[in-house]
């Protein structure tokens, strides 16, 4: 079946309508960074750049890196530019946007985001590194997807139950990462735990300034959430969006995050560029072996 332009939006020069990449500029190897000042301080440690674009909050670059090949794109903020990004990568790969067809064999993408975030713990300081095992959503974005496939409801009612969800934010969704390209990633210098994602900033993880929010209680009910031994370490925006919309669509994904605050001890990172760059070098260390 063909895709209808309205669809897979296409510019003129044939690249994909929001990221303004073509499919032969796109790596298999995938990084993520919301902000695009981030791409830079990622591509300036690859040996070269062959492709670069920005469109908007997204700003591309392919090169390689210790002879592997990477694209590095920048997301912007929120569930909403993840839904974009992830469908437009996965169109890049498997649709013949000649023929807009999907390709007979469907490519799997890697794809590793370097962000920063939030600790939940008074015992996973600022400056250090945590891997998301699993991500909850409390954003309905992969809901608009048939979703239930790949969201594991045992924790997601768990989690629920805990934190005596209102019915009127919506169903959260829990999905996990991909373990094969997790297990390139971990060392002894890593934590790791499950990564709540809010669909805001302010109300939505529990932040007041001048309007009243629906759950006071949200940081403490998420801080105190244990499943199989497993805890919510750390908030933030992007990753439980990344692990459904990977999962949907066949792809490898894991959220490396740079801890830059502390909401239990209320500190913020003294030098978050410097943990952001560390976790960059660790990451593409990880990744080029």
């Amino acid at each position: 079946m063909e895709i209808k332009s309205s669809e897979l939006i296409l510019n003129p020069d044939g690249s994909v309508y929001h990221l303004n990449i073509k499919p032969e500029d796109l790596a298999e190897n995938i990084i993520f960074v919301g902000d695009q000042d981030r791409v830079e301080r990622i591509s300036k440690h690859f040996d070269s750049i062959t492709f670069q674009t920005q469109k908007r909050e997204f700003k591309s670059q392919t090169g390689y890196y210790k002879g592997k090949r990477f694209t590095v794109i920048s997301t912007g903020i929120g569930p909403d530019n993840i839904d974009i990004v992830m469908n437009e990568i996965d169109a890049l790969a498997n649709i013949d946007f000649n023929t807009r067809h999907i390709k007979k064999e469907i490519s799997t993408l890697n794809i590793v985001r370097i962000g920063t975030s939030g600790s939940l713990h008074k015992d996973i300081p600022v400056n250090s590194f945590l891997l998301s095992e699993y991500g909850i959503g409390m954003d309905n974005m992969l809901h608009s997807y048939l979703s239930e496939a790949v969201c594991d409801k045992i924790l997601e009612e768990a989690f629920m139950e805990h934190t005596q969800w209102n019915p009127i934010m919506g169903r959260p969704y829990a999905v996990s990462c991909s373990k094969n390209l997790a297990a390139k990633l971990k060392s002894n210098n890593i934590f790791e735990g499950i990564t709540a994602t809010a669909g805001g900033f302010y109300g939505a993880q529990g932040r007041i300034l001048r309007l009243p929010i629906q759950n006071h209680s949200l940081n403490t009910q998420l801080e105190s959430f244990n499943f199989n031994n497993k805890r919510i370490t750390n908030l933030e925006m992007e990753t439980a969006a990344i692990y459904g919309m990977s999962k949907l669509l066949g792809h490898n994904a894991v959220s490396m995050n740079a801890i830059i605050a502390n909401r239990a001890n209320g500190t913020f990172s003294e030098d978050p560029y410097a943990a952001i760059d560390k976790l960059i070098l660790y990451t593409l260390e990880k990744l080029s072996k």
